[in-house]
């Protein structure tokens, strides 16, 4: 049985599950930087399997409670968009994360570190993003979706500095092919990220 509170409510346990989403992102990307900044240590892949059984049981609950509530903060749209968006993030981390761990024998000598350092970064923008949601301020997300959009030209950047190498004849083929494919997958996790901000944005422009 539904309570009133839940019918009839203001909705807010939507920002409150949104901030999940978003929490649960941010620590899968520390968890990768974290691991490409100790590449020495034997990786260990709990922390991105918590944080995407976080962000899964995050989204069930936000389709429940779409279901359940009769009033929301926000529009059901925008909601389910922002929610499956931040879902990706954790998800796209998880696979390099899970594929890291199978060819890290042959990737010596080739730095993560500076591109992880850089979705750790977006991750945590749109953490901000979303903890500021409710507040619908355009002037205080427009700032954070410049940022946010400032970090992914940046990786944009070292993304053709990676072609560069790829390209330099210094790599054998084999590392070559997984140079390509590491980063791409990081280049994708950054994607991720702007797209969860841009919806963010745009909800906060429509409402504000």
């Amino acid at each position: 049985m539904f309570s009133l509170q839940t019918i009839f409510g203001s909705g807010k346990q939507f920002y409150a599950l949104l901030d999940e989403a978003a929490d649960a992102a941010h620590d899968a990307a520390k968890a990768l930087h974290m691991m490409m900044r100790e590449p020495d240590r034997e990786p260990a892949l709990d922390a991105f399997k918590l944080a995407r059984q976080r962000e899964r049981a995050t989204s069930d609950k936000i389709g429940k409670a779409l279901v359940d509530s009769f009033i929301t903060p926000i529009e059901r749209e925008d909601i389910e968009a922002l929610g499956s968006a931040l879902y990706k993030i954790p998800k796209q981390i998880e696979k390099f994360a899970d594929r890291y761990s199978l060819a890290v024998q042959h990737l010596e000598g080739i730095d993560f570190a500076p591109r992880s350092a850089m979705l750790e970064q977006a991750s945590a923008v749109v953490q901000e993003m979303v903890h500021d949601l409710s507040r619908l301020d355009i002037d205080r997300m427009t700032k954070l979706n410049e940022k946010l959009r400032a970090i992914e030209n940046e990786a944009d950047r070292l993304m053709l500095e990676l072609y560069r190498d790829i390209y330099s004849g210094k790599l054998d083929s084999q590392q070559m092919f997984l140079l390509k494919e590491f980063f791409e997958i990081l280049e994708k996790a950054i994607d991720r990220c702007r797209e969860a901000g841009v919806v963010a944005y745009q909800i906060v422009l429509k409402n504000s």
